[in-house]
């Protein structure tokens, strides 16, 4: 869990870059000041407060030095923001001969009142009272008396206001919104659990109630953005929407009154009624406003014919590449046509901005490209993969926490790329969390764009489930990127103890999967960004029959690449920075909690507690793995191939983390660069020497990088064990398998640890070079230092080890000394007077099988018999016994004990 300070770092970071790059987004202004704008600072009376007391907008008039009247366009400005937000936009469309109104919405800025969340009679009736200020200008062009030619641009709150009020005032003659909602209750609620039905659109989502997940993340920083000079928990926000917010956050789920509320400020409910040609640009970097809230608003305007264009650029609200040259570009065309009318074509052609993947094999990054499909997409093409994977149990933990970190607000782009630097650290799939299933790999290139779907079985303990799905981009080589660090969160209640099939729909996204590739369905049971349950549940959830992963296609054609802005790339870039060092505390904190030793194990060299490791895709290479190993012992870690031995070992040395369970060493858990690993010598998974140095130098060189002492490394001894005589002083790259073994071993010994840690150490060595390694382990440990060596060769362990752990399919079977293992054999053999009379006793002793007669006495099993039956059966017919032994070995012991027939 993080501890306090650490997530107030976290929570100061998220706020910093929101402030930054986040909310309060704007396209970028640029260009001198030829020809020069005019700067005109007004004061708009707003309406006012449910109390009465009167509002003022501050606001500021760019006007061109133009002749005759021009065209308006107002800017609306993100949450959090104010005019100032948007003056390098404003002057900028100054320059291109418009008038330009900027102002700060009320509660932000230096405008009065209070916020009630783009409110019909708040805020959209103050966008009424600026246009009638514009309708009284003399530079502004008027259609009609009271009526300006005017456009409306904003982006995210701004872009709502534009859409709601296209649809409240017929003035309005061409909007241009951007990263903005369609339902804010489906927004700030999301509910991706759809109706079964048909998709109308690529990114199409028909959720089958309200009753969503609430973002918890992105709420919390709205609230935060709205502080005011006076000591109140409200903020700038009026007492309505404070009430609500406050009702909703405390309890995690959506009262009546904030769903009136946020529905009433939703475009979706004037959609139907714009008129206003409409272009759309919504980000695929965005947790916030998905690809689907566009699709909803494009789908309703469109309906009405009215002209709309919609853009899906690589941008958003989590940061990623805004492409700002080109939205600059795209927004002055709209405005040229349909302000200006400078009778260019209409274009209502679809555009979305691709990241091509490389094929594999390739080194380059993906490109970005932007293709375009000839009209607002419909009924989008699907494909589909078939999807598997077992029914699996995902657990929400009491009191929600620890939480999977999959996204934070305003920083998903740089979030994704600093959960891949960390590794293996389990941050987005927390074990016994998640479920998980994948398709097959892709034989042929394939291009994703919109909404994937899929049908999962779900039931819960308790007939109520929350749950986040993410789809996966698999590589060849097996890591896994999240698309935008997005998730769809899903509220199911109702649910029967047998479960309930539910329609899933998966977060919209533009992918480019390269043949090798495959893609990987997983649900979390928790996530960081959004409200959990703080009751313990567990979550059945599993596949449907012949289950598929549907995936939406828009046949488009390249038509050009895309472009940054190098400044926000800068941006992009020290945000990665700042989250980086966020989660290093994280990391830091955690690892210093590890770092105490446990003062009952500092004398033992290895303590394994419920060891688990699972890969991505479920497999399973170790499971609730628990052995000690003692001083002085020579431990044989023993298994077939693919038992999970290296795994294990690996996990040891900090090499890999393990999913379950913990490691410690001489009492401290083993970390990635614990300090404690300096008293431990370790070979796995085969030598690595520089094949241009000598044996000698090699090991020299390996030791100064310890930075230890020379003397302290006892390289003689070290070459003693290699055994390579004057070959030490020959260029590694001539050294057979067998000499790069003794070398890699001699490296291992170097400063003579206290635990020396070996994998398959008697690959390619003969058969004298085997028996030297069993008396030099012997030796070693006999020294008291600890020996852990794996191997599947049973002879070898059966002659070198003193005790040994058994492993199958990644599960401990057996642990002990080797001859109590050896010594619990079923098989015997008996040397007795009379061979023939003894096989004729022994057929009347319960359990005896397979009795034969040899020339000095007779073999058999015994099945749940002790031997000392037979002996007391043997003795009280007369007859002498001269020998009794077990008949088998540790080969015997082992096929046993994994359940093999000898």
């Amino acid at each position: 869990m993080t501890s306090r300070r650490t997530r107030t770092v976290i929570g100061a970071v998220v706020l910093a870059l929101v402030a930054t790059a986040g909310i309060a987004v704007a396209a970028a202004g640029g260009g001198g000041d030829d020809p020069p704008v005019r700067e005109e600072v007004l004061t708009i009376q707003g309406t006012p407060e449910p109390d009465g007391r009167p509002v003022s907008l501050d606001a500021t008039l760019y006007l061109p030095r133009t002749a005759g009247p021009a065209p308006a366009i107002v800017l609306a400005h993100g949450f959090g923001g104010s005019k100032a937000s948007v003056t390098g936009q404003a002057r900028s469309l100054a320059r291109d001969g418009y008038v330009v109104l900027a102002y700060s919405a009320r509660g932000f800025g230096a405008s009065g009142g209070l916020v009630h969340v783009d409110a019909p009679d708040f805020e959209v009736a103050d966008g009424q009272r600026v246009l009638d200020l514009l309708a009284t200008r003399p530079e502004v062009l008027t259609d009609a008396p009271g009526d300006p030619r005017v456009g409306v641009a904003g982006a995210s709150y701004g872009g709502a206001l534009s859409l709601l009020l296209a649809g409240t005032d017929p003035r309005v003659d061409a909007i241009a919104p951007s990263i903005t909602w369609n339902d804010l209750r489906q927004s700030l609620f999301p509910q991706q659990a759809v109706r079964a039905e048909p998709a109308r659109s690529p990114a199409d989502v028909a959720p089958v109630d309200l009753d969503g997940v609430f973002k918890r993340g992105w709420a919390g920083i709205f609230f935060g953005a709205t502080s005011g000079p006076t000591l109140t928990t409200c903020g700038r926000f009026a007492p309505d929407v404070c009430a609500a917010y406050q009702a909703s956050a405390a309890t995690g789920e959506p009262t009546p009154e904030v769903l009136a509320l946020l529905g009433a400020s939703s475009p979706a409910r004037v959609l139907d009624r714009v008129r206003a040609p409409t272009l759309l640009l919504q980000g695929q970097a965005d947790s916030l406003f998905p690809l689907s809230e566009a699709d909803a608003n494009a789908r309703g305007i469109a309906a009405g014919g009215t002209p709309v264009k919609l853009v899906w650029y690589a941008g958003g609200h989590d940061g990623g590449q805004p492409e700002t040259a080109r939205l600059e570009g795209l927004t002055r065309e709209w405005f040229g046509r349909y302000l200006k009318r400078d009778g260019s074509a209409p274009d209502t052609a679809f555009e979305v901005t691709s990241p091509v993947t490389p094929s594999l094999g390739a080194a380059a990054a993906p490109d970005l490209q932007v293709r375009s499909a000839p009209a607002l997409p419909g009924v989008p093409a699907t494909t589909t993969l078939p999807l598997a994977g077992p029914a699996q149990t995902a657990l929400s933990p009491a009191g929600g926490s620890p939480a999977a970190l999959t996204g934070l607000p305003g920083v998903g782009a740089a979030l994704g790329t600093a959960l891949g630097a960390l590794g293996d650290l389990p941050l987005s799939d927390l074990p016994g969390q998640i479920a998980v299933f994948q398709t097959p790999v892709l034989t042929e290139r394939l291009q994703v764009a919109g909404t994937p779907t899929v049908d999962l079985q779900i039931s819960s303990s308790t007939g109520e489930a929350t749950l986040f799905a993410r789809l996966f981009d698999v590589s060849s080589d097996g890591s896994q990127a999240l698309p935008q660090q997005l998730v769809a969160p899903i509220h199911l209640t109702g649910l029967p103890e047998a479960g309930r099939t539910v329609r899933v729909a998966l977060p919209a996204v533009v992918l480019d999967l390269p043949a090798g590739h495959r893609l990987r369905v997983s649900l979390s049971s928790t996530d960081q960004a959004y409200a959990v349950p703080t009751e313990a549940r567990a979550y059945r959830i599993g596949l449907v029959d012949d289950a598929v992963l549907t995936l939406p296609q828009v046949p488009t054609t390249r038509v050009g690449g895309s472009d940054t802005a190098p400044l926000l790339r800068i941006a992009a870039v020290l945000a990665l920075v700042v989250v980086l060092g966020a989660v290093g505390l994280l990391v830091q904190a955690r690892r210093r909690r590890h770092d105490a030793p446990d003062e009952s194990l500092t004398a033992v060299p290895v303590a394994i507690v419920g060891l688990g490791k699972r890969y991505q895709g479920g497999y399973r290479a170790v499971s609730e793995l628990s052995f000690r190993v003692e001083p002085g012992q020579v431990l044989g870690l023993l298994g077939p191939n693919g038992a999970g031995k290296t795994t294990t070992l690996r996990m040891l040395m900090g090499l890999i983390l393990p999913t379950e369970g913990h490691i410690t060493v001489f009492g401290h858990r083993i970390r990635p660069g614990a300090p404690v690993l300096s008293r431990v010598g370790a070979f796995i998974e085969g030598p690595g020497f520089l094949p241009h140095l000598s044996g000698r130098d090699n090991l020299e060189l390996f030791w100064r990088a310890t930075g230890r002492p020379t003397a302290d490394a006892h390289l003689d001894t070290a070459l003693e064990v290699a055994g390579l005589g004057d070959d030490v002083q020959r260029r590694v790259k001539t050294y057979s398998q067998g000499m790069r073994q003794r070398l890699a071993i001699a490296q291992a010994m170097l400063g003579l640890p206290e635990l020396l840690v070996l994998d398959e150490p008697t690959n390619g060595l003969d058969p004298p070079q085997i028996r030297e390694m069993r008396e030099v382990l012997a030796s070693y440990a006999a020294t008291g230092r600890t020996v852990v060596v794996s191997s599947h060769l049973l002879a070898e362990v059966e002659q070198t080890c003193s005790h040994v752990v058994v492993m199958h399919r990644g599960r401990l079977v057996a642990e002990g000394p080797v001859a109590e293992l050896v010594g619990s054999a079923t098989a015997v053999v008996v040397d007795v007077s009379d061979p023939a009379r003894a096989a004729l006793v022994a057929h009347d002793v319960p359990g005896a099988q397979d009795i034969e007669v040899t020339g000095t006495g007779i073999t058999l099993r015994l099945v749940g018999t002790p031997r000392a039956d037979l002996v007391r059966a043997l003795v009280a017919a007369g007859l002498d016994i001269d020998r009794l032994a077990p008949q088998r070995g540790l080969e015997e012991a082992f096929l046993a004990l994994v359940g093999e027939q000898p």
